[in-house]
């Protein structure tokens, strides 16, 4: 299954929506993350207090971290990771909502570029 022309890096998508159930207790939670950062310049901290407090979905972003989905993963070590949130309209007995959705537009834009 292994051959020369096999790459060893994976790129592996994860979609999760969230239900925000206690905005506070996120942004809480944000806040003393970024507070127990020794490591974070004072200026950054600032900023990244700012932005936690004025948006839940940026308080979610500063506590979900991808090492932690797989530091425990036999034989996988993270090369990359890039993550993002975003508030969103989520109706799941909705036919316009679709997990795939977004990347089915982004095919078609790498296709009419391609």
């Amino acid at each position: 299954m292994s051959t020369p022309e096999t790459s060893r890096f994976v790129r592996l998508r994860v979609e999760i929506v969230l239900e925000i159930d206690d905005a506070d207790a996120v942004t809480r939670a944000a806040l003393d993350r970024i507070s127990d950062d020794a490591d974070m310049p004072a200026d950054e901290r600032t900023h990244a207090e700012g932005a936690v407090t004025e948006d839940t979905a940026e308080a979610l972003a500063y506590l979900v971290d991808p090492f932690d989905l797989v530091s425990e993963v036999p034989g996988v070590e993270l090369a990359q990771a890039s993550w993002s949130s975003e508030p969103v309209d989520y109706d799941p007995d909705s036919p316009d909502w679709g997990v795939d959705e977004d990347d089915a537009d982004e095919d078609d834009e790498e296709g009419a570029r391609g």
